[in-house]
């Protein structure tokens, strides 16, 4: 299986059409279609169903477009690591992590190094931690910032120092509204949104479980969500309360929205986590270099 035909294979799924990804690839139409078929030979496997004007990928091509994604990014990713093997030090980093107030600090020590590196890019992904880990492990991040309780045994990491305080995101004409604090009892009987990786069956230790008890399937969870914008957006049309983090989205005087932190007080902690015996690319050394001197003051 040759990088080139996976290209192929992937410009042909994003343009659902042969015809008018070959022109994108400056190929001709029959050139294309004959990579595609002795692909699918290759494999033993039908990849696309063939229509009058466009394509359709089966579910083994569903496949492997994502296998293929995952493996050009690598292959994209190593070739621009080896062509900033040079006297200056440039290349990309690639960050994962879940919505938090960490990334501030992480972001001003990117700011640092573009001042003196400017050759260096960033790339951030945003996912749970589950997401973070698996795009880690498979090579397609160098660093993941995780909020604990998580898993990092099988990786070296550096506890962050930043918390982060959980609570609840409400509309400010909401009866909760009125209330300084949060309390487990107010939660019991109100539409909630979660987080999906709070009620993940894979999470096998859960802190706002923890914190709530033995009531916490007794929870009325209407809505799951992976990013706090869009839980925002459900909030302000009144579907419900979302359960989140703090300073995640805006609860300023002219929102419609507020956020009242739970009592008893949750915090999580942070973990900023890479695979064991890595190879780091000369930018990404330099940044864990970097994050540990800013820590260490």
């Amino acid at each position: 299986m040759e990088i080139r035909v996976l290209r192929y294979f992937l410009a042909v799924a994003r343009e659902r059409n042969i015809t008018g990804a070959a022109n994108l690839l400056h190929l001709t139409q029959p050139t294309l279609s004959r990579q595609i078929r002795d692909l699918e030979d290759e494999l033993g496997q039908k990849l696309l169903i063939r229509k009058s004007h466009h394509v359709v990928l089966t579910p083994e091509g569903m496949l492997l477009r994502k296998r293929a994604e995952e493996i050009i990014s690598m292959v994209d990713k190593t070739e621009a690591e080896f062509m900033s093997m040079e006297n200056t030090v440039s290349g990309d980093i690639y960050i994962g992590g879940g919505e938090t107030q960490a990334i501030r600090q992480i972001a001003e020590i990117l700011k640092e190094l573009r001042e003196s590196y400017p050759g260096i890019h960033y790339h951030l992904y945003s996912g749970n931690a589950q997401d973070v880990t698996e795009r880690l492990d498979k090579g397609l991040l160098d660093f993941g910032i995780l909020i604990q309780p998580a898993d990092i045994s099988k990786y070296d990491f550096i506890n962050l120092p930043a918390k982060d305080t959980w609570g609840v995101i409400m509309r400010k004409d909401s009866p909760l509204s009125k209330k300084d604090f949060i309390e487990k009892s107010d939660l019991l009987d109100v539409p909630l949104i979660f987080s999906r990786q709070v009620i993940s069956p894979q999470q096998t230790r859960n802190e706002f479980a923890d914190w709530f008890g033995e009531d916490f399937e007794k929870l009325n969870v209407v809505t799951t969500y992976n990013l706090v914008y869009n839980a925002a957006i459900m909030v302000d049309v009144g579907i419900g309360y979302a359960v989140t983090i703090d300073k995640l989205t805006n609860t300023a005087e002219n929102s419609n929205l507020c956020f009242r932190p739970l009592k008893p007080k949750l915090e999580s902690g942070l973990n900023i986590i890479w695979k064991k015996y890595q190879v780091f690319s000369s930018a990404a050394e330099l940044f864990l270099e970097r994050l540990k001197e800013n820590l260490s003051k």
